[in-house]
């Protein structure tokens, strides 16, 4: 038996790892924290309806029948989008037309009517005053014939005025000043028949009142009456541009279309393709032709019609206002002066002279811008009567600077040679031109309206055409891939 020598050293041990001392042993309570959970996945992010439909062309658009049937959609809403807007635009400008023709003109005429009617009434007032206990009953009735119509003008542009348009303030200024006038004028014939002086400065107080306050209203009404017509005319001309580009883009569309379908078939024709360029090109001619036919119409209109009225309106306005200034001439008796460089003058002798420059200028003008004879001829035998009218004038101021006042009222508002006939025959051959010019307005106008009518009607129908014609013909197409 072997014995293992003793050696007197101890036995070798393992090594025992140390031990990290638990948090119980120390006397601890708090647990051990704990590893924190992983984060959840993202949600997958929804596809919008947009996106998913961009895929769906994008795949469709591989595909000759996808690509036939994006053609088919883009022709068909160019075909229709060209007929929307040439409705859209010819509807506005045929309104336009309308308006000038049965609104706005005849609204700028009422208007210069109301301002004559109040100009002459003032001429008759005056009139009738210098008359006198003598005072003729056509110039009575012509003063109330005047009121009257000035009255029932008014009415009519307050009918016919927007309630927030600027006219209607100054229709409602002159309908609150009408009785006013009236009554004055109706103040000085009562003292000036009874022989009372003040009679005439009533009457120079109605005449202040009608020339100071309403003729001004008038006339500012006249002044927004042509701002309305000219913007009526200003919607009804400029040319469709964005119509007709419109329609030249559907027309290369369907152009390149068809070119296209020959390319890939060697097929000439397309009835339904065919049939969307005819209309197509059907509407684009109507809208340029019919809208070129109106424009000019109505520009003739607006150069031989409103330009020639508003010349003949301001003469007879002027031819008025200077018979009025003649009459009160007589009617102050140098009760009213004005300073003219170094001279007195009567203050409403002054005016005359002013008012008949105009009336001259006004006749000289009108006559350029006559463009026929029929037009021409009462211009004309307006300015004689103009002429006659200033030689007896200053033949009736002689008198009167020479303290001949009976022989100067015969002059003037006598029965035979007076400047009353002048007046009258000048405000008779204005209102022949203005009556003439009229008529020639409104034909001009009219066959401008005229010639977009159907338009809008036309446009959409042959739209609609157009767009189902595209349509049958690409489907005809699609049919050979099924």
């Amino acid at each position: 038996m072997t014995h293992t020598p003793n050696t007197g050293a101890p036995p070798t041990l393992p090594a025992i790892p140390p031990q990290q001392p638990s948090p119980t042993a120390l006397g601890s309570t708090t647990p051990a924290p704990a590893s924190p959970p992983a984060p959840p996945a993202p949600p997958t992010p929804r596809r919008t309806a947009f996106a998913e439909g961009v895929d769906q062309l994008r795949h469709a658009a591989t595909t000759e029948p996808g690509r036939l049937r994006i053609i088919g959609a883009v022709l068909a809403a160019l075909v229709v989008a060209f007929g929307a807007v040439t409705a859209w635009q010819m509807t506005d400008r045929a309104a336009a037309a309308d308006a000038v023709l049965t609104s706005s003109q005849p609204l700028t005429s009422d208007a210069a009517d109301i301002y004559r009617s109040l100009a002459d009434a003032n001429t008759a007032a005056s009139s009738g005053f210098l008359a006198g206990g003598q005072e003729s009953a056509a110039t009575r009735d012509r003063y109330e014939r005047d009121i009257a119509t000035a009255a029932a003008k008014l009415v009519n542009a307050a009918a016919n005025a927007a309630p927030d348009s600027p006219s209607t303030e100054t229709i409602t200024e002159l309908n609150r000043l009408l009785p006013e006038y009236k009554g004055l004028v109706e103040r000085a014939r009562t003292y000036n028949r009874q022989g009372y002086p003040v009679g005439g400065a009533y009457l120079r107080y109605a005449n202040e009142k009608m020339q100071q306050e309403m003729l001004p209203a008038a006339q500012d009404l006249y002044t927004k009456e042509n701002e309305r017509l000219r913007a009526d005319y200003a919607d009804a001309t400029p040319y469709p541009w964005i119509a007709i580009a419109l329609g030249l883009a559907t027309l290369a569309a369907l152009a390149w279309m068809q070119r296209r379908t020959y390319l890939r078939t060697n097929r000439v024709l397309n009835h339904g393709l065919v049939t969307a360029t005819t209309a197509t090109t059907i509407v684009l001619l109507w809208l340029t032709a019919g809208h070129t036919l109106a424009r000019s119409h109505l520009d003739d209109s607006y150069d031989h019609g409103v330009r020639s009225l508003a010349v003949l309106h301001d003469a007879r306005i002027a031819s008025l206002k200077a018979r009025g200034n003649e009459n009160l001439t007589l009617v102050a008796r140098g009760a009213e002066t004005v300073k003219a460089g170094d001279k007195t003058l009567d203050a409403y002798d002054h005016d005359f002279t002013r008012d008949i420059d105009t009336l001259a200028k006004g006749l000289a003008h009108a006559q350029r811008l006559a463009d026929d004879d029929t037009g021409e001829k009462p211009v004309t035998a307006a300015v004689g009567n103009m002429t006659e009218w200033k030689k007896r004038h200053a033949a009736a101021r002689e008198q009167d600077e020479n303290g001949n006042y009976q022989q100067a009222l015969d002059m003037v508002i006598g029965a035979k040679g007076a400047t009353g006939e002048c007046f009258d025959a000048v405000d008779k051959n204005l209102a022949t031109a203005l009556k003439h010019e009229e008529a020639e307005f409104a034909t001009a106008a009219g066959d401008g309206r005229d010639a977009l009518t159907g338009l809008p009607t036309g446009a959409a129908v042959l739209a609609v055409l157009g767009a189902t014609g595209a349509v049958l013909g690409i489907g005809r197409r699609l049919s050979e891939y099924r």
